[in-house]
């Protein structure tokens, strides 16, 4: 067929993707043409199969042209999905992604804890509530390690502290800890 104009080449041209897959005569203002390229069959394929020929030339015939192209490109990647996973769809890969982030996210947490745990054996300086318990109930105003003493040692983001104003000693429950 020979076109003059409306966006498409002159010359002889073949169907859009969409007009060849419905055997029909593919029009100068063919509303699928610009989106479903000849050489894209399965995008409209998979696009008719899911939301049909007539409601995919609705919904783009209802929507002003700069917006034609997003919708085209949500309507194939639902399709997709569909074709995919007949039940859920985008949801099902949605879903299926969360997961993905939720067991990463798990995952980077339990290896900054390795690090965290790999950093304390690493430096041994460190304060130890275990050992610097009896430390504490022997000297209440300074807690000594390693022939430093100080009254706020400060550790990645956690400080241990002491307490000049209560003079008891703390329980075992107690935590000298503070984050």
């Amino acid at each position: 067929m020979k076109e003059s104009g409306g966006g498409r080449k002159q010359g002889t041209i073949s169907p859009c993707a969409a007009c060849k897959l419905l055997r029909r005569r593919c029009a100068q203002d063919c509303v699928f043409a610009p989106y479903f390229p000849a050489d894209e069959p399965h995008k409209f394929a998979s696009v008719h199969k899911v939301f049909g020929a007539s409601n995919v030339n609705k919904m783009l015939q209802e929507l002003p042209e700069h917006q034609r192209s997003d919708a085209v490109s949500s309507m194939v990647y639902e399709a997709n999905a569909r074709v995919r996973d007949p039940v859920y769809g985008c949801v099902g890969a949605i879903s299926s992604l969360q997961q993905q982030i939720d067991t990463l996210q798990a995952q980077l947490a339990m290896a900054q804890a390795e690090v965290v745990q790999m950093r304390l054996h690493q430096f041994p300086s460190a304060p130890n509530p275990a050992t610097n318990y009896n430390n504490f109930s022997e000297n209440k105003h300074n807690v000594s390690y390693n022939n430093t003493t100080s009254q706020t040692k400060s550790f990645f983001t956690m400080e241990m502290v002491v307490d000049h104003h209560h003079h008891h000693q703390p329980n075992m429950g107690e935590s000298l800890w503070s984050c």
